[in-house]
């Protein structure tokens, strides 16, 4: 799989418009957020590998020592080079519901954030919520902090940490969603969830059409006016953003890490957490 630019992770405009992603349906309108073009423009959304995407910054799905591990984290620690356990070693781990940023080495970003989800418990779900939620504020707060305008997040906690998908999907939504709405959102060019197993996938496409709702016409006349009043020029954009759109699922990296490379991925909880 080759190197995807930023450009090229089709947002969830395009993804409306090709019929990738169905619009919500609201019991009433008065529940149903207002739908932004600026904000559809900027949200991303893609199945792939993370470590393969062009961006300013990635999320990677670390454990409380950072020192890698297993799934995405052990692929994000191979793919950048032993220069990113080296950096990882001098940031004293990470607490959870936090994230740090390192250099990106090897991989095609700039720069690799590292955020510590919760272990789910359904005993403590509003704790985990909360949890949940500070890896992507923080994570978006660094990525203002260092510059980058791009990033895209690994679907946090869903793996060996149990969080369920359609529980994890709308708390990592609602967090993106109010950082842009902040006085620093505007600072952030694209925001790209990438999605890599089907249970991550369906609950993405569940919850983007809730929190950004369409904002292209429903009905089938209004289609036919625009795009009969399109350009040839608008018409090649389209497709060219329709092949970039199509991106090929890898393979779910199987190899344990090396007695010298990242450890085994077991998150050891904090004191001051719940067991």
């Amino acid at each position: 799989m080759s190197v995807i630019p930023a450009a090229e992770i089709p947002t969830v405009s395009l993804l409306y418009r090709l019929k990738k992603l169905t619009p919500a349906t609201f019991d009433s309108p008065a529940v149903a957020p207002k739908p932004s073009q600026s904000f559809n423009d900027r949200i991303g959304l893609i199945r792939g590998d993370i470590t393969k995407l062009e961006v300013d910054a990635i999320v990677n799905a670390a454990n409380n020592s950072l020192l890698g591990g297993g799934g995405v984290d052990g692929a994000i620690h191979r793919a950048a080079g032993p220069r990113l356990l080296k950096e990882c070693r001098k940031l004293n781990g990470c607490d959870t519901g936090s994230a740090k940023i390192t250099g990106a080495y090897e991989l095609p970003c700039k720069k690799v954030i590292h955020a510590v989800g919760p272990v789910y418990n359904s005993e403590f779900k509003a704790e985990s919520e909360e949890d949940l939620a500070g890896c992507y504020t923080t994570s978006l707060e660094l990525a203002v902090q260092n510059n980058c305008k791009t990033i895209a997040f690994s679907a946090l906690s869903t793996g060996v940490y149990g969080y369920p998908s359609h529980d994890a999907a709308p708390v990592a939504i609602k967090a993106v969603k109010e950082f842009l709405e902040g006085e620093d959102g505007d600072k952030l060019e694209k925001v790209v969830f990438t999605t890599f197993v089907s249970k991550d996938v369906d609950a993405y496409n569940h919850w983007l059409p809730i929190f950004f709702p369409s904002t292209e016409p429903e009905a089938e006349e209004e289609w036919e006016d625009i795009e009969g009043g399109e350009s040839a020029e608008n018409g090649k954009e389209v497709e060219e953003e329709a092949e970039a759109s199509k991106v090929e699922l890898p393979e779910v990296p199987t190899g344990e890490p090396t007695a010298d490379g990242p450890a085994t991925k077991k998150q050891k909880p904090n004191s001051d957490e719940k067991s």
